[in-house]
């Protein structure tokens, strides 16, 4: 498996916008939205909260990206879902990151140097372009072969895309 980083709103200020703004004139009734991503993330015995902010996610994927060269990737992926999810903290801030990186177990020191550096920029705009030649429209895509599914899937429907296009 491969995470692919993806900008679903690139345009969203680090101070966040709150979901209202970010669907005004789109006709999407949030409260009927959140409770069906509730539901669908209850199934799977998944947390989740009830966001009522977005957040610029830019610098939570560079940070992602540094952490995949560690055990500890998948942690701060899980941490980072967590942070932004089910507790609605801002992933644009950095000392967000820093407490995040740490609590999944990775140098808070080193963390902050990625972060401050942008040291992982380049490897995000790759993913950005790859997530684009493959049309990702929104998050999560899973892809196998050249299918894929958007959104939260059943374990079902992600164990027959892999198991067509093995």
């Amino acid at each position: 498996m491969r995470w692919t980083h993806f900008p679903l709103h690139p345009e969203t200020p680090d101070s966040g916008l709150s979901l209202e703004e970010l669907f005004r004139g789109r006709g999407y009734e949030i409260e009927a939205m959140k409770q069906r991503m509730s539901g669908l993330m209850a199934e799977e015995n998944l947390p989740y909260g009830n966001r009522r902010h977005t957040y610029n996610s830019r610098l939570a994927q560079e940070l992602s990206k540094w952490g995949e060269s560690f055990p500890e990737g998948e942690a701060l992926n899980l941490k980072l879902f967590e942070a932004y999810f089910v507790e609605g903290q801002n992933l644009a801030e950095p000392e967000v990151l820093l407490d995040v990186a740490e609590a999944a177990g990775l140098s808070r020191e080193v963390a902050e140097g990625v972060i401050r550096e942008r040291l992982f920029r380049d490897a995000v705009d790759a993913d950005w372009r790859r997530a684009h030649e493959f049309g990702v429209t929104g998050v999560p895509t899973f892809v196998s072969g050249n299918q894929g599914l958007v959104g939260a899937q059943p374990y079902e429907a992600l164990e027959n895309l892999i198991q067509t296009n093995v």
